[in-house]
């Protein structure tokens, strides 16, 4: 019997790891509310995990130009997660993280011209800096939050709104 949980022990931590457990390295944030509002807002989080955002949300999918903060913001109170990247990422990451999101509904890929790591996963009030595209903490962060998490309208809609980049 102790020989069978000693073998089992590590498949049923990983187990519990992944499905209930925290990712290593999540930030958590208290953002409130979900005021609609027009302009361009101020945030503490570059990119933002929440708050205040436009009215219209910025459709799902994957941008090749840096989208507007307020309508990726209005995506992730609908459930998203944005993925974000510094322009000077190197072409094969930027691609590794096209096939990571491409297809998959509830996720935003873009540059973001302000960002200091070079990958970031946001959604709302949770966000993961990571170093290169290849760390597996982004798959499991999308796997968690989209469509989960904190967001106060899960399941509201994440396309027919804004199509525009910066």
């Amino acid at each position: 019997m102790n020989r069978l949980i000693v073998l089992t022990l590590p498949f049923l931590l990983a187990a519990c790891t992944q499905k209930g457990g925290e990712i290593e390295g999540v930030q958590s944030f208290k953002n409130t509310g979900g005021a609609h509002q027009e302009g361009r807002i101020a945030y503490e989080q570059t990119p933002p995990a929440g708050g205040p955002h436009n009215p219209s949300w910025q459709n799902c999918g994957v941008y090749d130009r840096p989208l507007y903060d307020e309508y990726a913001v209005h995506s992730l109170e609908h459930g998203a997660v944005w993925v974000t990247y510094r322009q000077d990422l190197p072409t094969s990451q930027v691609l590794q993280l096209k096939e990571l999101v491409q297809g998959r509904p509830y996720t935003l890929l873009s540059p973001h011209e302000t960002q200091e790591a070079p990958v970031v996963v946001s959604a709302w009030n949770k966000q993961l800096a990571v170093e290169n595209a290849g760390d597996s903490r982004i798959q499991d962060f999308i796997q968690m939050y989209a469509q989960g998490g904190e967001a106060p309208e899960i399941g509201a809609s994440c396309s027919g709104a804004y199509n525009g980049t910066v």
